[in-house]
């Protein structure tokens, strides 16, 4: 008797949806910590606004990033059991605690930045890969 492999069906409009909240949520974020986060990173709001980077192109790298987010924990989520908002916020958290501050943690150890930077930099996507694991896993496709 051959098993049966689980089956991944991704649901885009949740994806698109999750992927519209992360960012939504990230612009809020980013303007509320604004002074700490440039204080942390060694800027100024004056540099910020004389980059010459395209805001376009920043925001659409961010929403594109958001949305490979979303697919993954929905991948992940419809993996490891049945497809819930509640298991969608699990494995939206058990993948930040996984990746997204192991990462940023290491990092940070080694450039000698603040706690404080730290908790700005992280806290938004726990909270961001959390609600797209909410969306994605309790938005099951017709």
């Amino acid at each position: 008797m051959a098993s049966e492999e689980p089956r991944v069906r991704q649901n885009y409009l949740a994806i698109l949806v999750a992927a519209v909240a992360y960012f939504l949520l990230q612009v809020g974020w980013f303007s509320m910590f604004m002074q700490p986060w440039l204080e942390g990173i060694g800027r100024t709001h004056e540099w910020a606004l004389s980059t010459g980077l395209n805001p376009a192109l920043q925001y659409g790298i961010t929403l594109v990033a958001a949305a490979v987010m979303a697919a993954a924990i929905s991948c992940v989520t419809q993996l490891i059991g049945p497809q819930t908002v509640l298991r969608g916020a699990q494995a939206g958290a058990l993948l930040w605690l996984g990746f997204v501050l192991t990462t940023f943690a290491i990092e940070y150890a080694f450039e000698v930045r603040t706690f404080q930077l730290l908790a700005i930099n992280t806290g938004c996507p726990f909270v961001g890969m959390v609600v797209e694991g909410a969306i994605v896993g309790g938005w099951k496709k017709k």
